[in-house]
């Protein structure tokens, strides 16, 4: 696709997480203007105040943007036998979606919004090949807080904004999780599958979902639903042998189902269950991967620095 003949104003929740935080320098190095929504008191130059608790943010500015992001939303990591973690983990991704929805859906011209949302949206589908058409089903955490999370986007689809439901598989990057605690255990020759291992495990370097949203930002009629995920993706055995390998270490170890299930707690389908995705809305945009497969996904990952 080519670039886009005017610079674009882009209003950005949850700007100084992990992924905002190389969302935004990227935006700003392809020329955009960034306006990022803080929470704290006495913004900056280029931020804005918001609480969606309240439901305040400047409609104003949302009117004015071209494109709304939100990446807002409590840590995934975190105690998964906590209630407070469970509890906060919906509120935050739901209320913050909504609120900027209901904004966008204000404007005489809704602008374009890129909704932040995750992978485990399918549940456990076993092998199946999962584009975005594929069904969602069961009723894991995770896969009910997506739906949840996708349903308060409905203000703006329903207004004509132009709608990107970002399905974000986990970002490998040493810097974050998982990949920065993956690191240090296969380091330390504690690394191994999880239960048999054969069940497919989604991921994305951070250089291909920095990339993606930002092709979709920039892109002037791609909506719907888009897994961030790469190419092709690897079974978690698949993904041992990787990483081990990109470490020089073995990987012998395995963490029994049964252990895994009681350890972690609500997580537990996230872990054990399969997610065999497939990026094809993305692909269809003309997006171009830099890291299609694991091996490539790890070696990306280990090589950022801190």
């Amino acid at each position: 696709m080519a670039p886009p003949q005017a610079p674009l104003h882009v209003v950005l929740a949850g700007g100084s997480g992990f992924l905002g935080t190389h969302l935004r320098a990227d935006l700003v190095r392809r020329g955009h203007t960034v306006t990022s929504l803080v929470r704290r008191a006495g913004s900056g130059p280029a931020e804005s105040t918001w609480d969606p608790y309240a439901g305040q943010v400047d409609r104003a500015l949302v009117a004015e943007a071209d494109v709304v992001v939100n990446l807002a939303g409590s840590p995934t990591a975190g105690n998964p036998h906590s209630k407070k973690w469970a509890r906060e983990l919906r509120e935050s991704r739901v209320t913050t979606t909504r609120v900027l929805a209901e904004a966008i859906a204000a404007a005489e011209q809704p602008p374009a919004f890129l909704a932040g949302n995750g992978i485990s949206y399918y549940g456990d589908h076993g092998d199946q090949v999962l584009t975005e058409t594929a069904d969602t089903r069961g009723h894991a955490l995770l896969t009910d807080v997506t739906r949840e999370w996708q349903a308060a986007a409905d203000a703006a689809v329903d207004a004509g904004s132009r709608v990107c439901v970002l399905r974000t598989a986990p970002v490998m990057d040493r810097r974050a999780a998982p990949l920065q605690q993956l690191r240090l255990l296969f380091k330390a020759g504690l690394g191994g599958k999880l239960g048999n291992g054969k069940q497919h495990m989604a991921m994305i370097s951070l250089r291909d979902w920095v990339g993606a949203v930002s092709h979709l930002a920039e892109h002037p009629t791609a909506s719907g639903a888009f897994n961030l995920c790469c190419v092709e993706t690897p079974t978690n055995a698949e993904f041992t042998r990787a990483l081990a390998q990109a470490l020089h270490r073995p990987a012998f170890a395995t963490a029994p189902k049964a252990i895994l299930k009681v350890a972690a707690g609500e997580m537990g389908p996230e872990i054990l269950g399969s997610l065999n995705v497939r990026p094809a809305a993305l692909e269809a945009a003309g997006y171009v991967f830099t890291d299609p497969d694991v091996h490539a996904v790890v070696a990306s990952g280990l090589a950022a620095r801190d």
